[in-house]
């Protein structure tokens, strides 16, 4: 069987979405702008925020943070191999892993974690939308006030807000991959504008007077280190349902090489010139307003300056749509279409997560730093097994080869039928892995390692899986 997405496939685990791609257009800068885009975001601006407030001096904070996001651009690099490979998205490759059958218990898990992350970013692009009309209308104040005009902890306008940002997001996403593209080379970049403009306002108002000190840092030898190592754990944490699923992007590249130059001005070039900018920012709002604020809205909120409030309120509804469309609606959509393929298709997946991250009721997720780190460490366990399990079937197990044809057929002869279309070793690693992280989150007196759930989740995943399946042999 040859290993190329030209080949003819049919069966009742394939669709139109899930077949392998035949068009590859994606270039480097398209890769570029799907990290701006990822990055560049409330959540994004947020996350790193909180980071800087842990009590490390900052040039730790920021060594931290290029520390981290190295180690995610290795991961992306080699996550992109098999699909830029064999044109197949993330639920597909998985099934070398996991068996035909089996590979839905990932895939589910990678859907729901992505219906998690698109509500969050929803409602945080939803309260600009709030600030922006009660910034241009201040009677309607009185709708944002969830004691007063509330349902499930989201005020009235909130709701509003909330509704129109999910309606907006499905809109580009039903247009398409193309238009996806599109929407987030447009998006990634704008957010550069926008915070060099705030920062240039944010400075006249200081007279140019800039200062790191407000940032407490502890001088506990053991504090530091334990809180260095978090801030590279957390943030990789934060860009793990991407890394897991950026198959879904390399497949639309025609070379790994163009998709490596990508990765690399796009996270660790990028990153760190957004996590400066983000930490001048944040470090402005101390003399003007009083107090350290790390929600980019609330801070252009607080200008004076009408115009420039507005612009910089629309440019990260702007930013955070990119990031939602692209990093959690496109995931969700393939994973829920593969638990059955021959009836959800990748607009309907979509839909499904259109309704899942309602449910959630995001704004109790992603509230304060604490809640932040917690959601962090919670999804980072469940996505870090099946990143590390991914790699350790791909590259240790399979030696860099994958039957495409065997991905997607029932055959009992199939390479990756197993048992009834199950592995039953890479679930058992799964649940094992995850059940590991679990005792490190809700033990307390594990309570030093809570933070360091992903790297737990994912050498876990990867020793088990690579210990299992290579007995075997």
């Amino acid at each position: 069987m040859k290993n190329t997405p030209e080949t003819k496939l049919t069966g009742c685990l394939i669709n139109a979405d899930l077949a392998p791609v035949t068009e590859r257009n994606w270039t480097w800068k398209d890769f570029l702008f799907l990290w701006m885009s990822d990055v560049h975001s409330v959540a994004g601006y947020m996350t790193i925020g909180s980071l800087f407030l842990m009590g490390l001096p900052v040039l730790s904070v920021l060594v931290g943070l290029l520390f981290a996001i190295i180690i995610v651009q290795i991961l992306c690099n080699l996550i992109a191999v098999p699909s830029q490979k064999t044109g197949a998205p993330f639920p597909v490759i998985i099934r070398g892993a996991f068996g035909v059958y089996g590979a839905i218990i990932p895939a589910l898990v990678r859907g729901i974690i992505a219906v998690g992350w698109y509500g969050i970013q929803t409602w945080l692009a939803s309260n600009a939308v709030v600030l922006f009309m009660v910034r241009l209308l201040p009677s309607w104040a009185v709708f944002s006030d969830v004691h007063k005009h509330g349902f499930l902890g989201l005020s009235a306008l909130g709701w509003a807000s909330f509704i129109s940002i999910w309606l907006l997001q499905l809109v580009v996403f039903w247009r398409g991959m193309e238009a996806i593209r599109r929407f987030i080379d447009l998006a990634g970049p704008a957010i550069y504008i926008t915070m060099i403009l705030l920062d240039a306002v944010l400075l006249y108002k200081t007279k140019g007077h800039i200062h790191f000190a407000n940032f407490q840092h502890s001088t506990n030898d053991h504090h530091y280190l334990l809180n260095f190592f978090s801030v590279i754990s957390l943030t990789v944490a934060f860009f793990s349902p991407i890394i897991l699923n950026f198959g879904d992007f390399a497949r639309y590249s025609p070379t790994v090489s163009s998709i490596k130059k990508g990765n690399f001005w796009g996270l660790p070039v990028n990153f760190m010139a957004f996590s400066i900018l983000s930490l001048i920012t944040i470090s402005l709002t101390q003399p003007i307003f009083g107090e350290l604020i790390i929600d980019p809205v609330e801070t252009v909120a607080r200008l004076d300056n009408q115009t420039i409030a507005i612009i910089g309120i629309l440019t990260f509804v702007l930013a955070t749509i990119g990031i939602n469309i692209s990093a959690n609606f496109v995931s969700a959509s393939f994973d829920f279409s593969n638990i059955a393929p021959s009836s959800i298709s990748w607009r309907k997946g979509g839909i499904i997560a259109s309704f899942g991250a309602i449910i959630f009721t995001p704004w109790n997720l992603y509230a304060r730093p604490e809640l932040i780190h917690l959601t962090l460490d919670i999804l980072g366990l469940f996505i870090a097994p099946v990143t590390g399990i991914l790699i350790s079937e791909y590259y240790i197990v399979q030696n860099k080869s994958l039957e495409i044809n065997d991905l997607y057929t029932t055959n009992i002869y199939g390479n990756y039928w197993y048992f009834y279309g199950f592995n039953i070793k890479s679930i058992i690693s799964l649940f094992l892995s995850v059940g590991l992280g679990l005792v490190v989150v809700f033990l307390p007196y594990l309570s030093f390692a809570q933070n360091f759930t992903w790297f737990i989740g994912f050498f876990s995943g990867l020793f088990l899986h690579s210990i299992f399946m290579l007995i075997k042999k």
